[in-house]
């Protein structure tokens, strides 16, 4: 089959890779030096005390390869909404895009049911550019699991997990999805189709809709927002909160989930969350995915959010000091080489 890497960084570098050495035809969107040590040696993965290297076409402009089977979006969320229109090329008429990205997605409304179908969602698409260039009925959901970065231009090291959850939006077991998880699971990771992805997107959501702003304010990592009391109680309240407005929308995760996720992150130890690796590496903050629309969802359902509201206002100030986060709807800031 032939896939298209959209944003080659640390996860799309590493589903890159493992695809192509799995036999696929494989292509990649990226920028800068990262672009050019691509072209130059292939991309590097460094996994498993190893390392594979991967030769796959790469350029910045996807006019060069035409429609493929499957584009799969591993851009941060604010990326992907200035990159809509570039994906044009890409598209054929069967064309599935696989969004592989952190937070709540843009295409969240599309076949959920109930009296919010079909809504747009201004916090990660705010004049609706996805959802006309991009199109929701080629969206399949991913949610991704594997701890990845990249340590140098070409080069991506893996550090833990290897799971993708996909799954259809409207939760169909369709052909699409099921070849998805085949050629994943060929490739080496673990990739289970679930009947409702809405599910798993809010699971993980409940640890980036804390950790990632509390980190980057404090400079606390994984280990220090467990450990100390009042950083772990400003944790839960804020999932609680988010919790409150996933039922809001009828999704129902067990509080007993909270538990297993705070102890899942205990185990990482001192891990430094992506925002904050943003923060001190001059990157933009993906803040809107991960927080700005938990607070969208929660006015839209009337739920209230006071402490995701306060931590959120004081982690875009970070971000807008740092010149390093522009508010939804503003004019982008530039794009970084390595995508």
């Amino acid at each position: 089959m032939k896939f298209c890497v959209y944003g080659a960084g640390a996860i799309g570098g590493l589903m890159a890779v493992e695809l192509a050495l799995a036999g696929h035809e494989v292509c990649v969107i990226a920028r800068g030096a990262h672009l050019q040590a691509i072209k130059e040696r292939g991309l590097k993965l460094l996994i498993d005390g190893g390392e594979k290297v991967a030769r796959v076409a790469a350029s910045e402009d996807p006019h060069v390869f035409g429609p493929q089977d499957f584009v799969i979006c591993t851009l941060k969320a604010h990326q992907a909404y200035g990159s809509a229109r570039s994906f044009a090329p890409l598209l054929g008429p069967s064309t599935a895009v696989v969004s592989a990205m952190n937070g709540v997605p843009w295409w969240y409304f599309y076949k959920s049911g109930g009296r919010f179908e079909g809504h747009r969602l201004k916090s990660v698409d705010p004049d609706g550019r996805q959802w006309e260039c991009i199109e929701p009925q080629r969206v399949i959901g991913c949610v991704i699991e594997p701890a990845c970065e990249v340590i140098a231009p070409g080069v991506i090291a893996h550090h833990a997990l290897k799971r993708f959850t996909i799954g259809e939006p409207d939760g169909v077991r369709s052909e699409r999805v099921l070849a998805l998880s085949r050629a994943l699971g060929e490739a080496g990771f673990e990739a289970p189709v679930r009947d409702d992805i809405r599910w798993n997107i809010w699971l993980k959501l409940w640890a980036n809709v804390c950790f990632n702003p509390i980190s980057t304010l404090t400079g606390a990592t994984l280990d220090r927002m467990i450990g100390v009391p009042a950083l772990l109680s400003l944790c839960k309240t804020m999932m609680f909160e988010a919790k409150a407005v996933n039922e809001a929308l009828g999704v129902k995760v067990p509080v007993e989930m909270m538990d297993r996720l705070l102890a899942a992150a205990a185990s990482i130890g001192r891990h430094k969350m992506s925002m904050l690796q943003d923060l001190e590496r001059g990157r933009s903050l993906e803040i809107d995915a991960l927080v700005t629309a938990v607070q969208e969802l929660g006015r839209l359902t009337g739920v209230p959010t006071p402490l995701i509201d306060a931590v959120l206002a004081l982690v875009q100030e970070r971000g807008r000091t740092a010149g390093l986060y522009t508010a939804p709807g503003a004019p982008r800031l530039p794009e970084e080489d390595n995508r």
